[in-house]
């Protein structure tokens, strides 16, 4: 069922003749996406002229702790940057930059774990140091963090790109797998999720017993069983908070192909711990409407709790508030929070774990009370430390946990390091840009951006609240790329 790839001229007419469609020409829609010359040539090598960064003189040792997306493409913009640089990446994977998006398509049989799957090593800008190893331990006071190896790196500036961890631990019957990583390759997991049902593309090789979860469950379907398909979104802040309803669309795409009557089957459910399917009204209006035409449905206030994985049933914390005693001061009842148990019998459970930053930084002396490295939602510049920046999922933004929004965060963050090395003001500024592309189906997608303001903030002159094919183009084929040769080089 793995959709056929597109070669790259066959890709490039689809997209154009659906620009064109759409009224946009192809010269707008690079303009609009911000492509960098890499990417730029990948999809127009006729129109994109390279794009020369103006360096700086300026001398300081780099430290960046993180060698994912954020790290790589902030070390890559720096050496196009510096005339005379120093940066060194600590990193221990050796597949950090693996193209974490595409997990989603991976749990619904659009890609393979081949497709996502790079080396760190073939994307180190030239003339960076990589150190393979954890940081463990910091002392900003004194610039220096020590690594698991014992030894002690000192720096002028640091850089905290480190990601996120999965806490598995937080939901009773996962415990096993502890603080997982997106690209953890852990023998519990096949254990855990693989010939289950209880699925989750938030760890890749899980994505890969997803697609394995949900082929079975069809196939169950297809003898007329009923059965219960189940999806949670968790009480911590996640990247890529639109995956739970993606694998929900995917999952009802699958199915229909199967046969109407054996999505008729399945019952499906979304569980999310939030009050609204959608952070963005509009973009919530457009997805309660799609849901209802897709006979999906969804219980808000519900966290999950427990997985009991033999008896296949997830038990949920369903939460609400009730008006308590009348407060004269303020003049108004107080909110008293209720709660109760409830249990969902599931033969397909979607899990979005709970998330934190590594416990080793998020309760470290450059963490805070809540885990998250704090920064200046614009400068992302440490709240303390001046010398310190995040970006990515570690940062502790409002909004940010997305690849499209790493893409704006590492410009800001470079400009701002370089300011900060030449004793200037920081002027580059985060604007909140997020951008979320919402499969909706094989084939469909609904772009959906947005910023601090909370409204679409569409790169496109298109309406973007729709489901369209173009986008499907962008995310299944384009975005991959334009990562790859586009972010990763420091120039998209």
């Amino acid at each position: 069922m793995k959709e056929k790839e597109m070669d790259k001229k066959d890709l490039l007419n689809e997209f154009e003749k659906e620009l064109i469609k759409n009224g946009i020409s192809r010269r707008d829609a690079l303009k609009l996406m911000g492509l960098g010359t890499a990417s730029a040539a990948l999809l127009n090598p006729i129109e994109s002229k390279a794009s020369e960064a103006k360096a700086s003189d300026v001398k300081a040792k780099v430290v960046i702790v993180g060698g994912g997306l954020s790290g790589i493409s902030t070390a890559a913009r720096l050496m196009n940057s510096l005339s005379n640089p120093d940066v060194t990446v600590i990193e221990p994977s050796d597949v950090s930059v693996s193209y974490q998006p595409g997990n989603t398509f991976i749990g619904a049989g659009v890609y393979e774990k081949k497709d996502v799957m790079y080396n760190l090593k073939d994307f180190i800008p030239q003339g960076v140091k990589l150190i393979k190893d954890k940081a463990i331990e910091f002392d900003p006071e004194n610039n220096s963090l020590t690594i698991s190896s014992g030894e002690k790196i000192t720096y002028d500036f640091l850089v905290v790109a480190a990601g996120l961890t999965l806490d598995f631990g937080k939901i009773k019957g996962l415990e096993e797998l502890g603080d997982t990583y997106t690209m953890d390759e852990k023998s519990k997991i096949k254990e855990l999720f693989d010939g289950t049902g209880v699925s989750t593309v938030y760890n890749t090789d899980a994505a890969v017993y997803t697609w394995k979860n949900m082929q079975a469950t069809i196939e169950e379907a297809k003898k007329g069983k009923k059965l219960n398909a189940i999806f949670s979104h968790p009480d911590t802040a996640i990247k890529c908070g639109g995956a739970p309803k993606k694998m929900m669309y995917l999952m009802d795409a699958r199915l229909n192909e199967a046969g109407k009557e054996v999505r008729a089957n399945v019952d499906m459910t979304f569980y999310p711990n939030s009050t609204k399917l959608f952070s963005v009204k509009e973009y919530a209006d457009a997805i309660q409407k799609q849901y209802e035409d897709r006979n999906m449905k969804w219980k808000f206030a519900h966290n999950l709790k427990e997985v009991d994985i033999k008896n296949k049933i997830a038990t949920f914390e369903n939460f609400w508030d009730e008006k308590g005693d009348w407060d004269p001061d303020l003049q108004e009842y107080d909110l008293v929070r209720k709660t109760k148990k409830v249990e969902v019998n599931f033969d397909f459970l979607h899990v979005a774990p709970p998330m934190k930053a590594p416990d080793e930084i998020g309760k470290s002396s450059i963490g805070s009370g809540k885990g998250w490295v704090p920064v200046n939602k614009e400068t992302l510049q440490h709240v303390k430390y001046k010398n310190i920046f995040s970006l990515g999922d570690i940062a502790a933004v409002p909004l940010g946990k997305t690849g499209g929004s790493v893409r704006k965060q590492y410009k800001v963050v470079v400009d701002n390091l370089i300011s900060a090395m030449e004793g200037k003001e920081l002027k580059a500024k985060y604007d909140g840009y997020t951008v979320c592309p919402i499969i909706t189906g094989i084939g469909t997608v609904m772009l959906a951006e947005f910023d601090w303001s909370m409204k679409p903030t569409p790169s496109f002159p298109l309406d973007p609240t729709k489901e369209r094919y173009i986008w499907w183009l962008l995310k299944a084929y384009i975005l991959k790329p334009m990562t790859q040769y586009g972010m990763l080089s420091g120039r998209a």
